[in-house]
């Protein structure tokens, strides 16, 4: 259960962010308040996973983040941009922080006590690079949605959310490929299992969804919002393949792959 609220804490962060990122004055608060709910469920998912493991180090992060959620609809509702804005990124901030409590502490000391210093630095930067990549992909089909609703808002708010799930999967790809150089460097052995999900894991996660962001890139140009969202419909279900499948991988593993 830990991994799923692991998972959904990291997709909070990220949406969160994206939407913290993007212009309220360029996008009706529609948008953020509709998403704002997305936000205060996937919380409360977050906080029943960590109930059903009896853990309170994991409890209380995601109901903060979840009150801090409903507060955002309400000042949405209420037309505060400002207020609704500085909400969200205290909602990313605080499912940061319960991610990060939320590490896989065991590998993380052993790293430590064995002296070796990349390792607690990629498990601290392994969340906030999968949220990002995360969020910003979610956030982006979100409004590409949006677009259906009031299609006279401008393109340029969606342009923007497309560079960043670039930007992410740059970063994500780094990340992930300094904890596979680094188990290499080590000497450790993988199975052919453990071979085959990294292989589903770069090959949806990182390839797929770039080429996808390319393509809903080029689609925008024409311009069609209609066909550029369905794109990142797949660009959504190629991202939630590939970071679940390396929370798994990484799970066992010293690294983050």
């Amino acid at each position: 259960m830990l991994l799923l609220s692991q998972f959904v804490l990291r997709l909070s962060f990220g949406l969160a962010l994206a939407m913290g990122l993007t212009s309220p004055q360029r996008v009706t608060s529609g948008f953020f308040r509709n998403h704002s709910y997305v936000l205060l469920g996937l919380n409360v998912l977050a906080a029943l996973a960590a109930w059903a493991e009896r853990s309170q180090l994991y409890l209380w992060p995601p109901i903060i983040a979840a009150v801090l959620a409903y507060l955002c609809c309400v000042a949405w509702l209420y037309q505060m941009p400002k207020l609704g804005v500085l909400v969200l990124w205290s909602v990313a901030a605080i499912s940061l922080i319960g991610a990060l409590i939320d590490l896989p502490i065991d590998a993380r000391t052993r790293l430590e006590r064995g002296g070796d210093m990349l390792g607690p630095v990629l498990w601290r930067l392994d969340p906030m690079a999968s949220g990002q990549l995360l969020g910003t992909t979610i956030a982006a089909m979100f409004l590409g949605h949006w677009y259906l609703n009031t299609p006279t808002m401008e393109i340029g708010p969606l342009r923007r959310l497309l560079r960043l799930m670039a930007e992410a999967i740059v970063v994500r790809a780094v990340v992930c490929g300094a904890g596979l150089a680094a188990l290499s460097f080590h000497g450790v052995e993988l199975s052919t299992a453990q071979w085959l999900m990294i292989g589903l894991r770069w090959a949806a996660g990182i390839t797929g969804v770039a080429i996808l962001t390319w393509m809903a890139w080029q689609t925008l140009k024409i311009p069609n919002t209609q066909s550029a969202t369905g794109i990142l419909y797949v660009a959504v279900i190629t991202v939630f393949i590939g970071e679940l499948t390396s929370l798994l991988l990484s799970g066992g593993t010293a690294y983050p792959v």
